[in-house]
């Protein structure tokens, strides 16, 4: 039982978590987000519905690094490109929007700051795991 292993999968844990629950939110309370995007009506419900299932989607190599981080450090690797892709996605999308758009500015701000966290913790989990020799070594 490698403690090395073991720290980075609560690691991946906590981010996985965030991002199912909100994925979760989304799916089952969408008009509880959707003016936060500027949208409404039933268009807007299925907009923010999409938007959690992607999030459920996009998750996938999340849950696979967690179940060995160094047995398949493919998937924490795709799972930090996926974090960091959207940080900085995020970043840009907020640079680019206009004034006057309050909540979706706030929004965004907001997937800033949970992702920029989660990118951090994922970036950590992968520095735990860096040395850890796959295999039997590691299957722990």
């Amino acid at each position: 039982m490698n403690p090395r292993i073991w720290a980075a999968r609560v690691l991946i844990l906590v981010v996985f978590l965030v991002n199912v629950q909100c994925a979760l939110l989304f799916i089952a309370f969408p008009d509880r987000f959707a003016p936060g995007f500027e949208l409404e009506g039933a268009a807007g419900r299925g907009a923010v519905q999409g938007f959690g299932i992607l999030f459920l989607m996009w998750n996938i190599p999340y849950g696979v690094a967690l179940s060995h981080p160094v047995n398949r450090r493919v998937s924490l690797y795709e799972a930090t490109a996926m974090q960091a892709t959207g940080f900085a996605g995020e970043c840009l999308l907020l640079a680019g929007f206009p004034n006057g758009h309050s909540l979706i500015r706030e929004t965004v701000s907001r997937f800033i700051l949970f992702d920029g966290a989660g990118l951090v913790l994922l970036l950590l989990a992968l520095t735990l795991t860096v040395k850890v020799r796959t295999g039997s070594s590691a299957r722990k």
